[in-house]
């Protein structure tokens, strides 16, 4: 008996949809919780900004590439979220849709111009202009919430009060005030 003929009797052969069923599903719900790493992030960018799919690869921090950002961007659900996909690019600042999107290849590029992001010649953005980054909004939110309001109002409040010192004693120098506020001068 042959080799082949013996192996036949030993494993009997499993349909395709049954070694499916058997298949571990972990890989798939990886990239699933990848994916919805991703998307979180990308709800996060403003309106009229972007970031690049690197860019959001190195958040991530699993050592996933630029390209799988890509595919989750082409893999973005049409759910209730509306996950602005378009607000994600290239490194260079320009658009990497125009052979995925076949039926409009500049649908990506016309939504971000309505939201204010304005292309060269070239076809790219100044990233230096319109890349937004998490840690630079949270850096702005710390910065916030440590400048206390009423502190504000009284380093504001201390200044005028020393302003008008100040003209006071300038006053004192030049002559005398009248009610009006207008200084008088002695004779």
């Amino acid at each position: 008996m042959s080799r082949k003929k013996r192996e036949e009797k030993v494993s009997p052969q499993v349909s395709a949809s049954e070694s499916r069923a058997r298949a571990p599903r972990a890989p798939v719900a990886k990239y699933d919780r990848t994916f919805e790493r991703i998307y979180r992030i990308v709800l996060r960018i403003p309106r009229g900004r972007v970031m690049t799919y690197g860019q959001i690869a190195r958040l991530l921090e699993d050592r996933y590439s630029p390209r799988l950002v890509g595919w989750a961007m082409h893999a973005t659900p049409q759910d209730g979220r509306n996950i602005p996909w378009h607000r994600v690019i290239n490194s260079r600042g320009g658009i990497s849709t125009g052979r995925v999107v076949i039926q409009e290849p500049e649908l990506q590029r016309w939504m971000l111009e309505a939201e204010g992001v304005v292309f060269d010649g070239r076809g790219h953005c100044d990233l230096g202009l319109y890349q937004w980054s998490p840690a630079q909004n949270k850096s702005s939110a710390k910065r916030k919430a440590m400048i206390d309001p009423g502190a504000r109002r009284r380093v504001a409040t201390t200044a005028s009060a020393k302003e008008s010192k100040k003209t006071n004693s300038i006053k004192k120098v030049a002559g005398t005030s009248n009610r009006a506020g207008k200084i008088e001068k002695d004779s």
